[in-house]
């Protein structure tokens, strides 16, 4: 798709589901479909992607159209709805491409996560360099709700933020927490009142752009060296395992269960 940028805002042709807006040397990359609490289609993905990788920013702001970060998955475009039909089958496995972006990426990026951050969505802040959240924020790993595991950043990077044990906790149970337990357990570096959120993510990431970004990128480079594992061979993982977890019936009966409100029952197979 071919880009155009207007009063500051870049946009893909036709109608985006991601905003890009140039403040000095940050980008602020906002998902921006709030009728639906920004849920994720291929389409968002595949902007997401672009708006990293093709980033002249010193910096990078994410965050979400109020209410919400970010919802995850839309069940519906990206899952079926829970059919037998709906599941994608990779042929080679890989890792998810805007995860690859951003896991990669030497531009530092901040999550400015101001409503609920869940499934992808909280894949999504794990990834960031550094997150800071709304007092309405909430954090939960639904991946196993929906009979499937999360994706790299939840299996190798959620541990480092918040200990072994409670990253267990939170992928085994599919919890939601508050942005008071998210601070509490160091999932986030501060809580402020929800409409300081955006003006206080902008500063960091200024304070962050106004250092020199050569110096800047060597250190997100050397972090990824001292702490990543390889994400490669880890989204291989993940792509497979999820490629035979979308075949199950608790992944379809999870999946109805949430379009149907009503609460799951799981047969393991």
């Amino acid at each position: 798709m071919g880009r155009r940028r207007r009063a500051g805002v870049v946009k893909m042709s036709g109608v985006s589901e991601i905003e890009i807006r140039r403040d000095g040397e940050v980008d602020v990359v906002t998902i921006n479909r709030p009728e639906v609490r920004n849920a994720l289609t291929h389409q968002t993905y595949a902007e997401l992607e672009a708006a990293v990788r093709d980033t002249t920013a010193r910096c990078l702001v994410i965050t979400g159209a109020d209410p919400a970060f970010c919802s995850g998955d839309d069940v519906r475009a990206v899952m079926g709805g829970g059919e037998r039909t709906a599941a994608p089958v990779m042929v080679e496995p890989r890792i998810t491409p805007a995860a690859e972006a951003l896991l990669t990426t030497d531009v530092p990026v901040v999550a400015a996560v101001n409503g609920a951050a869940v499934g992808w969505g909280m894949e999504l802040a794990v990834m960031a360099d550094i997150r800071v959240a709304s007092e309405k924020a909430k954090f939960g790993e639904l991946f196993v709700l929906r009979g499937l595991c999360s994706d790299v950043a939840g299996i190798g990077r959620l541990a480092h933020l918040v200990g072994r044990e409670t990253a267990a906790e939170l992928l085994f149970t599919g919890e939601v927490i508050d942005a008071a337990r998210a601070k509490e357990i160091g999932l986030v570096s501060r809580v402020v009142a929800h409409d300081e959120l955006l003006p206080t993510a902008l500063g960091l990431a200024q304070r962050i752009a106004a250092n020199p970004p050569l110096a800047v990128r060597k250190i997100k480079e050397g972090l990824r060296e001292a702490l990543d594992p390889d994400w490669t061979s880890l989204g291989r993982w993940v792509s497979t395992s999820l490629t035979e977890l979308f075949k199950t019936e608790d992944h379809r009966e999870g999946v109805r269960s949430f379009l149907e409100k009503r609460p799951p029952v799981y047969v393991g197979r």
